[in-house]
């Protein structure tokens, strides 16, 4: 008999465009695999983006930010539309705030091939993809954000220049949380693990210091396998032999570019779950965006979104020690790997014909809700 687990909050932010969308699926997954597994979710719906900015001036509510902070966990959708943009021209992205002010530092993207999908490479290996881009999120070139100099000629900007910081405290966390999910891996698949890092240590100091603090962090994981490769070169492999690769770790600006080419090699961003995971607080998202063109057709692809719950799960589940939270995660991974295996989900994004709701409810078929 199962324990019946304390009440867990969930902040869930929707956003904008297609983020209400498959919001409203995974929610409808999370209640069924709740319920098999005899678990307590408390979804609290939160305001927030790029269209409530418009209607309110604030794109992150303090009330929102404050709930954040006491939840368990944060879900959410997708934020930002095309033309809504700060005075300084930069995006209505709230999500990259959230990440700044929980110190959300480790950017956990996977990346796998499902069985039943047009196989988007040539080669019959193409199905052995399954690896997880680790991205730094506070430092790199994301730094300047907030750290920019604009240089001024009678009144015009004539030059903006960018800071890219990359401190040892910095790479040397996201390094280690790197290898300490390659060793997980290795334990649950019951091989190897391996780090891939990815840098442009011949041209640049910070990055030439980022290779050293990674190569001083492998040292102390002799178990797991360690390498260094230039981003353009990675950018070649990972679409060579995608398949060879396990654990990569990226400065911010690297891992948003290679995240994306990534997807590409599955079957695009509605594939794409993701986390933003920190050392106390954690948030969990589609890697896609708001998709505002086919927003209310209900022809989104809800596959990433209900994944990256499921990602939450996991993450919740280590974090308390609650196996019912593991169990749970497991029981919505299984039922999207069957889906696609057994042919039964083809999203209108891939060539199919089923919309959000259809492939929900296939997902929720094998689940047996």
């Amino acid at each position: 008999m199962m324990n019946v687990a304390a009440e867990l909050n969930i902040a869930v932010l929707p956003g904008d465009g297609i983020g209400d969308e498959v919001m409203a699926c995974a929610e409808r997954v999370l209640a069924v695999v709740a319920r098999k597994t005899n678990l307590s979710l408390r979804l609290q719906h939160l305001p927030g983006g790029a269209q409530h900015y418009l209607d309110t001036g604030v794109a992150l509510p303090d009330e929102t930010l404050a709930a954040c902070e006491q939840a368990d966990a944060i879900l959410f959708g997708a934020m930002g539309l095309p033309g809504v943009r700060y005075p300084d021209g930069t995006e209505v992205i709230p999500q990259l705030d959230l990440r700044f002010h929980f110190d959300l530092y480790a950017g956990v993207r996977p990346i796998r091939a499902f069985a039943g999908l047009p196989q988007i490479l040539t080669d019959p290996k193409w199905r052995e993809i399954d690896l997880v881009l680790v991205r730094e999120n506070i430092e790199g070139l994301f730094y300047g954000r907030k750290h920019s100099e604009a240089h001024r000629v009678d009144g015009q900007i004539e030059s903006v220049r960018d800071t890219m910081k990359i401190s040892r405290h910095g790479t040397g966390r996201i390094c280690d949380f790197a290898f300490r999910l390659a060793a997980r891996r290795a334990q649950l698949k019951g091989r190897a693990g391996r780090v891939t890092s990815i840098d442009k240590a011949n041209v640049f100091p910070s990055m030439a210091f980022w290779r050293r603090v990674f190569e001083d962090v492998s040292a102390r994981f002799p178990g797991i396998a360690a390498e260094s490769a230039y981003v353009d070169a990675m950018a070649l492999n990972l679409v060579k032999k995608p398949w060879v690769y396990d654990v990569l770790v990226a400065e911010n600006m690297f891992g948003d570019i290679l995240s994306d080419l990534v997807a590409g090699l599955v079957g695009g961003m509605g594939m794409a779950p993701s986390g933003d995971i920190g050392d106390t607080h954690a948030l969990f998202q589609p890697a896609h965006g708001t998709a505002p063109d086919i927003a209310g057709r209900g022809i989104a692809n809800p596959t990433a979104m209900i994944l990256s719950a499921a990602m939450m799960l996991d993450w919740l589940g280590e974090r308390t020690g609650n196996a019912q939270l593991n169990d749970a995660a497991l029981l919505i991974d299984a039922a999207v790997e069957e889906a696609y295996a057994g042919g039964g989900a083809f999203p209108i994004e891939l060539g199919g014909s089923h919309g959000a709701d259809a492939m929900t409810m296939i997902f929720l078929d094998r689940i047996g809700a």
